[in-house]
């Protein structure tokens, strides 16, 4: 079995066993259903997921400004709401772009670690640290829009595969970003730009992103279920409107103006983060 389709394989039973326990886990807490903004939340945002855009820090701003969800819940509800969306993006790009399979394991790998022990740490924040963490997220995200709009991020090379030093770079690399999606930073824009400064084709940031949130996100999502930082209709929107737009985005939109929507979202996201950095100023003066 090649380390592709073992991959396949493995993502499949995660995606079953995330499912049905998530599932029981709803059902025994008599969630009700997500409303039709929620839905509408989990469509776009994974829509503009699979178009290398990024989730995170849209769905974030969207939580923020309709008020859908507390402060201190957001990372949890990001990274258990956009899970099963994620599994249909990685099935996606993992069959379709080639990467050598050793690199892509042993970066999938890192990643679920940094995310497991993130996460320990991330669902026991008080909502003031988490308002500040994800205040600087949000403008992280907002920097990393901007270098792609203004193509800043690296022009990468022709590679498929790291060795030696490179890989050992890579796999640190994609360890903290794994961790740092705990806090709610998406992985794509530093995925991109990490794989692009290590002399790879910027495409293998795909399956390498696709893949590692696939793998890492059911591994930070179980600490915030089991802490109940996280909210449930909130990220049942997310998965039931994103797992449809996922399936559009990849095979019939061919064409879209990603530069304009890029420079909306900037705007979106930067007043999105003034917001959350004075939330946890208030927090803070009471």
């Amino acid at each position: 079995m090649t380390a592709k389709a073992g991959l396949l394989v493995a993502l499949g039973v995660i995606t079953a066993a995330f499912t049905l326990l998530w599932g029981l886990s709803l059902r025994a807490e008599g969630v009700r259903a997500p409303t039709l903004a929620e839905l509408g939340i989990g469509f776009l945002t994974d829509f503009l997921d699979t178009l290398g855009i990024g989730s995170f820090a849209v769905t974030t701003a969207l939580f923020k400004l309709l008020k859908t969800c507390p402060d201190e819940d957001i990372p949890g509800s990001l990274n258990v709401g956009h899970a099963i969306p994620t599994f249909a993006e990685a099935f996606i790009f993992i069959a379709l772009v080639e990467v050598e399979g050793k690199t892509l394991v042993l970066m999938i790998l890192a990643s679920v670690l940094g995310a497991w022990l993130g996460a320990g740490h991330v669902a026991k924040w008080s909502r003031r640290k988490i308002q500040i963490g994800m205040g600087l997220a949000l403008l992280a995200a907002a920097g990393f829009f901007l270098m792609k709009n203004l193509g800043l991020f690296p022009a990468g090379g022709d590679s498929l595969a790291l060795s030696g030093w490179l890989l050992v770079a890579g796999l640190v690399g994609n360890f903290v970003f794994g961790a740092l999606m705990t806090l709610g930073i998406g992985a794509y824009a530093p995925s991109m730009i990490l794989v692009s400064l290590l002399g790879m084709n910027p495409v293998a940031a795909f399956p390498i992103m696709m893949g590692s949130c696939a793998f890492l996100m059911p591994a930070a999502s179980v600490k915030f279920v089991q802490q109940r930082r996280y909210a449930a209709a909130p990220s049942l929107g997310l998965t039931l409107g994103g797992t449809p737009a996922v399936l559009i985005a990849a095979y019939v939109v061919k064409s879209l103006n990603l530069t304009t929507m890029r420079w909306l979202i900037i705007a979106v996201v930067l007043y999105t983060a003034v917001m959350m950095l004075r939330s946890a100023r208030a927090e803070a003066a009471r």
